[in-house]
């Protein structure tokens, strides 16, 4: 999952980062409301954190802007003022959630994953073939018995199945599932892919994660090398 933090606070921005890092969330961050805007228009985020008090565009207006331009990724609004107007105003504009500081790491990353399971409910569970992977659980399972994996192992397997029958580019790969410190390592996803194969693939006759030569990797039900 990948989230973008718009907070101009470095204190703040580093001990969120840090913690989602942790829980295995990739974090991009910006620092002004505009460069939150321009990349947020530029690729997918699972969930947008946006601080109020932004130089260039604030939050609100920032807010405004994305839901104006129909950029429906669920906000949780992050801000140090705790009026009751404030909150009316903000999710009058699109907010989803609010979260006033200071706050504990362990409430924003409930308020995260309640969003990420208000956003999509009936898509909680991923199947390609007789796998099955719980997006909320984080569990997986494959001809009803269920497979323990590493934390990126499953960060990897979840990008191949919510993108199935697509074929992902190691740079794709990379840039979803690991931050920035791995760019052009991309001889990485081919070690994990081969910890995945052990664990989704070797133990059963039908074999879902196939490689397109030059291209990458893909995970699909159908036949074919």
């Amino acid at each position: 999952m990948r989230i973008l933090l718009v907070e101009d606070e470095e204190k703040v921005s580093r001990f969120v980062t840090l913690g989602l890092n942790a829980e295995q969330f990739v974090v991009d961050c910006a620092k002004d409301g505009i460069t939150g805007y321009e990349m947020t228009t530029e690729r997918p985020y699972d969930v947008l954190i946006i601080d109020l008090m932004l130089p260039r565009l604030s939050g609100s207006e920032l807010i405004s802007r994305l839901r104006q331009n129909r950029i429906e990724t669920p906000i949780l609004v992050l801000t140090a003022r705790d009026q009751l107007d404030d909150k009316v105003k903000n999710f009058e504009n699109g907010a989803d959630d609010y979260l006033t500081k200071p706050f504990a790491f362990a409430e924003l990353l409930v308020r995260i994953r309640a969003l990420l399971r208000r956003r999509s409910p009936s898509n909680s569970l991923v199947k390609v073939g007789d796998l099955q992977i719980d997006l909320t659980a984080r569990h997986v399972k494959r001809d009803g018995k269920s497979i323990r994996l590493t934390a990126k192992e499953y960060g990897l397997l979840e990008y191949l199945a919510i993108n199935q029958g697509r074929v992902l580019s190691r740079t794709m790969i990379i840039e979803h599932v690991w931050d920035q410190s791995f760019e052009g390592l991309t001889n990485i996803v081919d070690v994990y892919i081969r910890h995945l194969r052990s664990k989704i693939d070797e133990p059963f006759e039908r074999k879902l994660i196939r490689t397109v030569r030059s291209a990458g990797y893909t995970l699909s039900d159908r036949n074919g090398e």
